[in-house]
This record gives structure tokens, C-alpha cells and sequence, in this order.
């Protein structure tokens, strides 16, 4: 059987076993969707990226896979990947040109080892949406919803996947949430939405600007620790609503992954495009057996 090299890094923090792991197939050429998926399943994290060779105008073709299905874009995965060849010398600081499904994407690594991804055109996307639904999906009182609605309604942002925007007033409330996963499931996917991502600008830190959380139960992520392609849709939501008074922000900072013992920072810049940034450590190198290539798996689907 085939083998590959296969990694779990940490991305959006410094410390190992914190931010949110990625798996990371660095050959991943040669391999079939189902491999890929298998690998993903056995990796058992939110996403795995897979390397491969371009095949149009970029340096490189990446493919992400939740233990579910294939999704067009992850931003944590692409910061722990891009720190990971960094770390190893196969790149150096400066721009890079990464082919995904949504398009060639440019990202940035700095000397100090910081990555920056810039992601796809923002959309945010206007619903209207029951937020009593939406505070019972989460187990949030409706009123912790209501409080923040009038200036930042619920909507649909994407920079490249798309998340439901929830506003929250209190971290108190947020940090309680007790989603039925059911329920935010079924309301993903009638908004044709990735996930939700729930928010605050109750945030633990004082330089933090919000803190947030994010469910996709629908891609087979519960509770996703830290989430870049959420945070940079946030960044757009924001920037889209005139959520601040004064000047916007050069920079925001997202906190994330506090209450799955996983924290970790997102840093968030949105100009003439939307970036996000952070740094990432490795937590795990070894190889992993390839299974045989056989698209008719005997997995029973329930």
C-alpha cells in the first residue's frame, strides 16, 4: 500500500494542542476523492488539506476535506499549511499563489512567519430570518439576539464560504449556548450557509474585538475551535453594516475556541480585499497507509 506523510498543525496560535488542528497531506498527487476523504475521516479534525501539483495559473493546488465531504475553502488549514512549509524551507517569506475551488487566492508569509490569506470577493447577503428560530436552534435567549439586531441584523457574508451571522449581546449568553445541532443544521442549509457563526463584542481580552463561535454540524464540525474563512466573512459582515462608529478598524482581532478548550486569535484585515492572519505550530509528523482506491466504499450510510 501506499504511504504519505501526514501532520496535524495548530493553526491561529503558537502553542501546541490549542488554535485548531488541521490535518496535512503534503503529496497529496496521485490520490482519488475517496483516499482523500478516507484520510480525512481517519485524520479526524475539522479540515485536511491536500497538496497538490496546479493545474492552472497558481504555485500549487490545494484540496480541503472535513470527515465528511469536501468544502471549497478553509482558512485555518491554509494558515497551518503555508506555516508548515515555511517552517520546513520549502517556502519562503513572501507571496504565493494557491489554486482552490474558488479560485486562485494569494497568501502572504511574513518574516516573523505569520501568514496571511487573502480571500475570495465578500458578499453579504440580506435574510430575513425568524430570530426566535434562531436563538431555540442555539439555546440562546431570543432577547440576547434582539438586543443587538436593530443595528446588525442576522445575515448571509461570505469571503469564499458562506456563514450565517448571528450578533450577540453578552459573552455571558454566548458562552452558555447549548446548540441542537438538528436544528442549526437544518437552518444552514435552508440559507445556504456553511455554518454559523455566533458573536460578541463582549470579548474576553480588552484588545480583542469580538469573540466569537462557530457550528456546522452539516459539515460534519459540531464546534469548530478558531475558523479563518468565518472570521473573514465576519470581517466583510461588518465592514458591510457600518458596525463601527468611528473609523473602521486597520486590524480586528477575533478570539475563538474558549469554550472547547482550544483557544485561539484570528487576526482580521478588510481594505481593497479581506485577509486573515495568524501563526501556527506543528503538534504531530508521522506517515499514514493509503487505502486501496475504491470509490465503492462499504461504509453503510445510516
Amino acid at each position: 500500500m501506499d504511504t504519505r506523510r501526514a501532520l496535524l498543525v495548530d493553526a491561529f496560535t503558537a502553542e501546541p494542542l490549542t488554535g485548531n488542528a488541521a490535518g496535512i497531506v503534503p503529496d497529496g498527487d496521485g490520490l482519488s476523492d475517496a483516499q482523500m476523504q478516507a484520510i480525512a475521516r481517519e485524520l479526524a479534525v475539522s479540515e485536511t488539506v491536500f497538496v497538490q501539483d496546479p493545474a492552472a495559473d497558481g504555485d500549487y493546488r490545494v484540496r480541503y476535506f472535513t470527515p465528511t465531504q469536501e468544502v471549497d475553502l478553509c482558512g485555518h488549514a491554509t494558515v497551518a499549511l503555508h506555516a508548515h512549509l515555511h517552517a520546513e524551507g520549502d517556502l519562503d517569506a513572501g507571496t504565493h499563489a494557491m489554486e482552490t475551488n474558488v479560485g486562485t487566492l494569494d497568501v502572504d508569509i511574513a518574516d516573523d512567519g505569520t501568514v496571511w490569506m487573502t480571500q475570495a470577493d465578500p458578499e453579504v447577503r440580506h435574510i430575513d430570518i425568524d430570530e426566535a428560530r434562531v436563538a431555540d436552534a442555539l439555546d440562546i435567549d431570543v432577547a440576547a439576539l434582539r438586543d443587538v439586531g436593530a443595528d446588525l441584523p442576522m445575515a448571509v457574508a461570505t469571503t469564499g464560504l458562506p456563514f450565517l451571522m448571528v450578533p450577540v449581546n453578552f459573552l455571558e449568553h454566548l458562552g452558555n449556548a447549548d446548540p441542537d445541532m438538528a436544528a442549526v443544521e437544518t437552518l444552514t442549509d435552508e440559507y445556504d450557509a456553511a455554518g454559523i457563526y455566533a458573536f460578541t463584542f463582549d470579548a474576553l481580552d480588552a484588545d480583542s474585538t469580538l469573540h466569537g463561535r462557530m457550528f456546522a454540524p452539516g459539515a460534519g464540525i459540531p464546534e469548530d475551535p478558531v475558523t479563518g474563512t468565518a472570521s473573514g466573512a465576519c470581517g466583510a459582515y461588518l465592514d458591510h453594516f457600518g458596525a463601527f462608529d468611528d473609523e473602521f478598524p486597520e486590524e480586528m482581532r477575533f478570539e475563538q475556541g474558549h469554550y472547547v478548550d482550544r483557544p485561539g486569535l484570528v487576526r482580521v484585515r478588510v481594505g481593497d480585499a479581506v485577509r486573515v492572519g495568524g501563526h501556527a505550530v506543528t503538534a504531530f509528523d508521522g506517515s499514514l497507509v493509503v487505502p486501496d482506491d475504491d470509490e465503492e466504499d462499504d461504509i453503510i450510510e445510516a
